[in-house]
């Protein structure tokens, strides 16, 4: 509070904000643009009428975070589902996520391969390469939040009022790994695991739905075969452009699918951190770059109908107004 004082140039006291804080004291209008000025938020930040209950975050790579990025972290994704839910309840839209494979609990690897292949089935996605996993996700009812941050957050998931899946995604990254990410933490929301596996053995069998997801086992060994004892980047490069999936989860798949030997994924491994050129290749982005646009497109959708001013479609987007109606164009 003593820094809060500092930045608004103690034009209130420490004490008065502790009463702002405790809802004793309300800021008259000049206070309120200096506090939200301080904080870098939008006065229409201060009002927002809709709260949330938040679900228990962990993150996949906590120890590499400072405290300081994982408080921002979750600041971040409150503070943008706090609008999401506020433009649907303006929209009188109500959203059900309909998949619950709570009664089955993953104990194998086989489980896990077998909930993928369901979920394909219940959505409609078939066997051949998903075009757009973040429009799917979307699409059924999944909130995908996309935020920008430091190389060592890769995403997180959860249920927020313990009823509406959400997906947080690090935009910095490439196209393979934001799909792969995606459908990771899609394999947090959905699998129950039992209780006796340990976390190491958790987040392996949700790259393996991610993997499975991306591409199946079975279309896999259409395409490369069912044993090899090298496979050529020549042949992985037209699947990963065509799956939207990594060379090294193709490898991956490769040894976990026992179409290549164990030591001859150990020998990939080892070239590739040893070799910079195969290592640059392999890491090479080849799949167009997926964003989440619902959210934007809902303010849009707000806007056209009357429903919302320009200046609160503004506010919920985080923009100028002037901004907002250069993008704004009606047909």
């Amino acid at each position: 509070m003593d820094a809060l004082c500092d930045v608004m140039g103690h034009m209130v006291s420490k004490q008065s904000l502790s009463k702002y804080e405790n809802a004793k004291m309300l800021p008259d209008s000049t206070v309120l643009i200096a506090l939200s000025k301080a904080l870098e938020v939008s006065v229409d930040y201060l009002f927002r009428p809709y709260q949330i209950e938040m679900p228990s975050i962990e993150f996949r790579k906590k120890s590499k975070l400072k405290v300081t990025e994982v408080d921002s972290i979750k600041e971040k994704v409150r503070d943008r589902i706090e609008r999401y839910f506020e433009i649907e309840n303006m929209l009188d839209i109500n959203t059900e996520f309909k998949v619950d494979f709570s009664n089955i609990v993953v104990q194998r690897a086989e489980d896990v391969k077998a909930l993928a292949l369901r979920l394909r089935s219940e959505w409609n996605l078939g066997e051949d390469a998903i075009g757009n996993i973040i429009s799917i996700l979307e699409d059924n009812e999944v909130k995908v939040i996309e935020l920008t941050a430091s190389t060592e957050f890769d995403g997180l998931s959860g249920y927020v009022n313990h009823s509406f899946p959400i997906i947080v995604l690090n935009n910095n990254f490439t196209a393979e790994r934001k799909r792969f990410t995606a459908l990771h933490e899609l394999g947090h929301l959905l699998l129950n695991f039992d209780p006796s596996l340990s976390q190491n053995e958790k987040e392996s069998y949700c790259n393996l739905f991610a993997n499975e997801m991306l591409i199946s086992g079975k279309q896999f060994i259409r395409q490369i075969g069912s044993s090899r004892k090298d496979i050529s980047m020549l042949e992985l490069i037209p699947l990963q452009k065509q799956f939207g999936i990594s060379i090294d989860a193709l490898m991956y798949k490769a040894k976990e699918l026992n179409v290549i030997s164990e030591q001859r994924y150990r020998t990939y491994c080892i070239k590739r951190n040893g070799n910079p050129g195969l290592k640059e290749m392999a890491n090479e982005c080849r799949y167009s770059n997926e964003y989440s646009d619902r959210f934007e497109r809902l303010i849009y959708r707000a806007v056209a109908s009357e429903v919302i001013s320009y200046s609160k479609a503004a506010a919920l987007l985080g923009t100028p107004v002037h901004e907002l109606k250069a993008n704004l164009t009606f047909v």
